[in-house]
């Protein structure tokens, strides 16, 4: 079980077909909004797959979820189906974030007296990103339909096909949740890195 990710992540360009079509990736790099969430739906499985692996609980697990999709999106144009598959760009996005993250709570472990570690509830969880933290902060603010689906798929890596038998919804319904929910949260990240330019 534990190989099955890193499998995925070592297939060649032409495993994706990536000469035929823009890939996903290419797509969302040029603006294609329905590309976001083909890109949830092709993907949330092996990113959920390698951050429950490398994180201490699933907690952990779905805030390192949102933080890699965003990273993921932020580097859509770095991605060159010549070097790589998409799937291996992804993972490799994947991995380093994941990274970077232990490393970072490690830190913040090391820095932190005993007797002045914050209890669990008390403060927001110092490790996420801004942006990260925003993408919460939205994903609370969509309808409780679009909160619910896109929970379903992105933080336990669920199909489009699998929620709609999970929760009776048409798929069709599903597919307009996860739209919509992703792109109002792409609004607000976009909106953020707006104001920070114009500051």
């Amino acid at each position: 079980m534990a190989r099955i990710g890193l499998r995925h992540a070592t297939l060649t360009a032409a495993d994706d077909n990536s000469d035929l079509d823009p890939s996903i990736l290419q797509r969302i790099a040029a603006g294609d909004r329905s590309a976001v969430q083909e890109c949830i739906g092709q993907y949330a499985g092996l990113v959920w797959s390698l951050a429950r692996r490398m994180c201490l609980n699933g907690a952990d697990a779905e805030d390192a979820v949102q933080e890699i999709f965003i990273e993921i999106w932020r580097n859509a144009f770095r991605f060159d189906p010549g070097v790589a598959s998409e799937t291996a760009f992804v993972a490799m996005i994947a991995r380093r974030r994941l990274i970077d993250r232990r490393r970072r709570i490690s830190r913040q472990r090391d820095r932190a007296p005993l007797d002045e570690a914050p209890a669990v509830n008390e403060q927001p969880k110092p490790e996420l990103g801004e942006e990260a933290g925003i993408a919460a902060k939205a994903l609370e603010e969509l309808s409780t339909e679009q909160q619910r689906v896109l929970r379903l798929s992105l933080l336990q890596g669920l199909s489009h096909e699998k929620i709609a038998t999970a929760t009776g919804l048409p798929l069709g319904t599903v597919k307009t949740h996860a739209r919509r929910g992703l792109l109002r949260i792409r609004e607000m990240l976009s909106t953020k890195r707006g104001e920070g330019v114009k500051s």
